[in-house]
């Protein structure tokens, strides 16, 4: 078996993990810099994943705890989609991506690492992503720091210009 080293993994994956929800605790803390918070609207806010898929994998979630889309107000799923479209309009600007990948996992059988609170996957692609050493070798390589990836898009947002329109 061959090995891919990556010594400076260890202290990402030995830090010390939140306790309880990620999705309340994060955007409760009030940093969202330290947090990856790079959105809040009133009811919903977008972070970077932090096992990201790909460089700029974000999450979008509403600020209340909830599980199932159905007990979602109105507003709130309005606001849910509003979200996805920040997130897709500064992934683009940013990135410049050839596709995504949308999507929610309900249910821990579905694949839900946070069952209990909802949130949508926005994973941007571009053409060979996925390579050898996915298919092959089973690791998947993210070219980009997640501070990096989160001073881009967060400058981005700020700036409000009109490739990323939020009305």
């Amino acid at each position: 078996m061959d090995h891919l080293w990556a010594p400076w993994r260890m202290a990402y994956v030995s830090a010390e993990q939140p306790e309880g929800c990620i999705f309340c605790v994060k955007p409760a803390a009030g940093d969202d810099e330290a947090n990856q918070i790079l959105f809040r609207g009133d009811l919903v806010f977008i972070m970077l994943n932090t096992f990201p898929y790909n460089a700029g994998h974000l999450m979008v979630s509403p600020f209340r705890h909830i599980a199932d889309p159905l007990a979602m107000s109105a507003q709130e799923s309005s606001e849910l989609l509003y979200g996805i479209r920040i997130a897709i309009e500064v992934l683009t600007a940013v990135s410049k991506p050839e596709g995504f990948n949308i999507g929610m996992n309900l249910g821990r059988t579905a694949g839900a690492g946070y069952a209990d609170h909802l949130h949508v996957h926005i994973v941007p692609r571009w053409e060979g992503d996925t390579n050898f050493m996915a298919v092959a070798a089973g690791t998947r390589v993210v070219p980009e720091a997640l501070a990096e990836t989160y001073r881009k898009l967060k400058q981005a947002l700020d700036q409000g210009d009109e490739e990323t329109p939020r009305q």
